[in-house]
């Protein structure tokens, strides 16, 4: 059982949790797991489900003392930002478009000269104007892709592992 002791004490030292509280709940940890092993109470008894997720069960136990936020609920901690899912899926719209645009040469811009000079043929000169602008577009829609692919990941590390209801051994 002190490979879970260590696990909880990696995941509050992750979680920020200051040395001297984590020693201190580590010894508190293993003093009562000791305790229950000489009631003749094995660790997988006296920490239930949380015998197996040492991570969800030291956020939820330093929780519960105070020490950090509580973690976000199963429900909450499933929701994704409003404003990082309309971001991501405005970019990748714009990179789909611009490539698109690229790709087909579109819109195509006219060259005329209104009025020939005498005898000569008149001259319409086509291409596509719009190509450098796209390129633009282009390339700034997959620098905000990779920033919000960024965000993500920002998002999805800062958050405390979610810990089930009544996970943690009463003390």
């Amino acid at each position: 059982m002190s490979e879970f002791v260590a696990q909880c004490r990696r995941e509050w030292r992750r979680l920020g949790v200051a040395g001297p509280l984590a020693e201190e709940m580590a010894a508190d940890l293993t003093s009562d797991l000791e305790e229950a092993e000489a009631e003749g109470v094995s660790a997988e008894e006296y920490l239930g489900a949380s015998a197996s997720d040492p991570r969800s069960f030291a956020a939820s136990w330093a929780s519960e003392r105070g020490i950090i936020p509580a973690p976000p609920s199963r429900e909450q901690g499933r929701r994704r930002p409003l404003a990082l899912v309309a971001f991501t899926a405005l970019t990748a719209i714009t990179v789909i478009v611009a490539a698109l645009l690229l790709a087909t040469g579109e819109p195509k811009l006219s060259l005329a000269r209104t009025t020939p000079p005498p005898g000569a043929r008149r001259t319409v000169v086509s291409t596509s104007g719009a190509a450098p602008v796209e390129w633009i577009l282009l390339f700034l829609a997959i620098a905000a892709l990779g920033f919000s692919a960024w965000l993500w990941l920002r998002w999805s590390r800062s958050r405390p592992p979610i810990a089930s209801p009544g996970s943690h051994p009463q003390s």
